[in-house]
């Protein structure tokens, strides 16, 4: 196998409450020691519980935050995007700005990106509202903008953190298909969800993340099986149903 084009080396996070008070302030480990290496082609998926770390991983991974320990090693000039709940979109500019603004970011140059522009607004179905200012939009307006330029902008390495998630059903749909299309075309990929049947779908590989630590790695199947299997059992810390009084 080709050397990683990723590498992520015991990344640790530690969030800090800036914060004073007689208690102490609050320290949180949102990342635990995380290792893997991340190959040209492949599709990685992250599963876990809301909160768990999925989503700290992914910015520290696509280089947007640094991890308090560990390194992510990428060969030099490795492009990376990072496709997320309106990440990086400027509020006092259009979604047609914003999406050209976004692909130039990415390494396109302004002729690259203004031709790709025509198909992020069809994929994206946003109408009159693509030449609107970003705050004018709801949560699901950018989640279709972000995906849709992401979609058409050619990077190396693509972050998606729970899009497939957001939106109608005829839009999640089509983005499923895109996304699957894409990945066929060599398109290298960590993909973020606390949906086994998603990532079931479109990963070649899957890691399992619990309260900040790599719980399991390894084939696809097998980790969202186990996954599905910790999600039906009662947390450890449930308290126990009390007896009828009729039964005392």
């Amino acid at each position: 196998m080709n050397a990683p084009i990723l590498q992520a080396r015991n990344i640790s996070l530690t969030n800090r409450s800036s914060n004073r008070s007689l208690f102490g302030g609050f320290v949180h480990e949102a990342l635990k020691d995380i290792s893997f290496d991340l190959h040209t082609g492949e599709t990685i998926g992250i599963l876990g519980r809301n909160g768990g770390g999925k989503s700290s991983l992914l910015r520290i991974l696509a280089g947007i935050v640094n991890p308090s320990s560990g390194e992510v090693i990428c060969p030099p000039k490795t492009t990376r995007a990072l496709l997320t709940l309106g990440l990086g979109f400027m509020p006092g500019i259009s979604g047609r700005e914003n999406a050209m603004y976004s692909a130039m970011l990415q390494g396109m140059s302004r002729k690259q990106a203004k031709a790709i522009l025509n198909d992020v607004d069809d994929f994206a179905e946003l109408g009159e509202f693509f030449d609107q200012p970003i705050d004018t939009y709801s949560a699901g307006m950018r989640a279709r903008l972000g995906f849709a330029t992401a979609l058409y902008t050619r990077v190396d390495i693509l972050f998606i953190d729970e899009t497939l998630s957001v939106g109608d059903v005829h839009f999640k749909k089509k983005a499923e298909t895109a996304m699957q299309q894409k990945l066929r075309d060599t398109q290298t990929c960590v993909f973020v969800s606390h949906s086994s049947d998603q990532i079931n779908k479109i990963c070649d590989r899957a890691i399992w993340i619990e309260d900040g630590c790599i719980k399991e790695q390894g084939k696809t199947q097998t980790v969202a099986h186990h996954y599905n299997l910790s999600m039906l059992a009662p947390k450890p810390d449930t308290p126990a149903q009390s007896a009828p009084l009729e039964a005392i």
